[in-house]
């Protein structure tokens, strides 16, 4: 924060009336679940985007970036995506949906700074639209009801971004609490924070692969997944989703589906239980069913719903070898990316060293980042002295 507010004194020769937080997400497990109206387990990161700014009179809104060294200016009265600034986006769309929503403005000027590893998969997006709101609540005294929030900030991504997301990366990167995961009801939204044991740190190993195919691949899925319910629906009723299927139902049912909606199905169906396992493993503190409950999440995605990838696959064997880990598995859509794993504060340098090591002799230049669960934006200006990597 302090940088940043250094670089809005440098670009506007004053000082910010207004600070907001938008942290990044790691999925810790429940994967490909969100759309099947299942469960996820996210936490938010020590990492984020910080935006400084204050209110304006002549309805501009300037926005300066020091990690692209650029500066964009625009009129609210005039929202339209720019292809050479394409991080401004971002806040247009936030801005667009308070408006759609009654707020009224007269313009801004914000620096906005980023401190997450680009191209991670961290959901650098729904930090910068979490950020942004907050920022503009702050700015405006336009306050919405923290679920509207959340709704806003992933409409800005969907309507005027153009990128058709679920609503997991912004709800986490709000509603994150330090030392939390956070188990969100994608059918429901309702939602609950589940502690993370103090002992250990969450180390993300980032393949550098880009996401080959992973658009085409992801609609495949979610038509398999649809197939799927409407074979189950015709035998159980009141089935409306895969989250509606039990793990007996799947085994009784499960002759019924084609061989590869089967094991789409029973991905999905099986994961959701390992959320709800994952829970009471970290409520235990049973840290050798956590690693078993991680590595098996891993193995459904690679071989039933067959979104993994060699590089993906050497990083989760090396958390699989090292038993000193509580366990690990690929993260996000799939097909490149990275994995999380949770390891031993005392163990996080040597599991580093050790990845780096043998996923180099193979692939290349491998990326490891260390992260602890932090608040999300609607507790971060409610504490004092908070210590981030900025």
């Amino acid at each position: 924060m302090i940088e940043t507010v250094k670089t809005y004194l440098d670009v506007f020769g004053e000082k910010p009336k207004v600070k907001a937080w938008g942290p990044g997400r790691v999925n810790l497990i429940g994967e490909h679940t969100d759309y099947n109206e299942g469960y996820v387990l996210p936490l938010a990161v020590d990492c984020g985007v910080f935006i400084v700014g204050k209110e304006r009179k002549d309805g501009k809104v300037v926005l300066y970036s020091p990690d692209y060294g650029t500066e964009v200016q625009f009129s609210s009265e005039n929202l339209q995506r720019d292809p050479e600034n394409p991080w401004s986006d971002y806040f247009k769309g936030v801005l667009e949906q308070f408006q759609k929503r009654g707020m009224a403005f007269k313009g801004c000027q914000a620096v906005l700074k980023s401190n997450l590893p680009q191209g991670a998969g961290l959901s650098s997006s729904a930090a910068l639209e979490v950020a942004s709101a907050v920022f503009l609540e702050q700015v405006t005294g336009f306050a919405l009801q923290d679920l509207e929030l959340v709704k806003a900030a992933q409409a800005a991504e969907n309507q005027f971004v153009g990128v058709q997301c679920g609503i997991m990366d912004q709800f986490v990167s709000y509603f994150g609490k330090e030392a939390n995961a956070l188990l969100i009801d994608c059918r429901s939204l309702d939602y609950q924070w589940v502690a993370m044991p103090p002992s250990l740190k969450v180390v993300v190993c980032n393949t550098g692969v880009k996401r080959r195919l992973a658009s085409s691949a992801y609609n495949k899925r979610r038509g398999e997944c649809e197939e799927g319910v409407k074979i189950f629906s015709a035998v159980l009723p009141g089935v409306h989703s895969l989250r509606d299927v039990s793990p007996a139902d799947f085994i009784k049912h499960q002759n019924l589906l084609p061989a590869d909606i089967r094991k789409r199905c029973r991905h999905v169906v099986f994961e959701n239980q390992r959320v709800l396992d994952t829970i009471k493993a970290l409520s235990s503190g049973d840290l050798e069913k956590l690693r078993l409950l991680l590595l098996a999440s891993h193995d459904s995605l690679r071989d039933d719903y067959e979104v993994s990838c060699a590089e993906l696959d050497m990083l989760v064997e090396i958390a699989r070898k090292n038993e000193k880990t509580a366990g690990g598995r690929m993260t996000g859509a799939g097909f490149g990316g990275c994995t999380v794993n949770l390891v031993p504060e005392e163990e996080v340098e040597s599991f580093r060293r050790e990845a780096v090591r043998v996923y180099e002799k193979t692939f290349g230049k491998l990326e490891t980042y260390v992260f602890s669960p932090a608040d999300g934006a609607k507790y971060f200006l409610a504490k004092q002295n908070i210590k981030l990597k900025i």
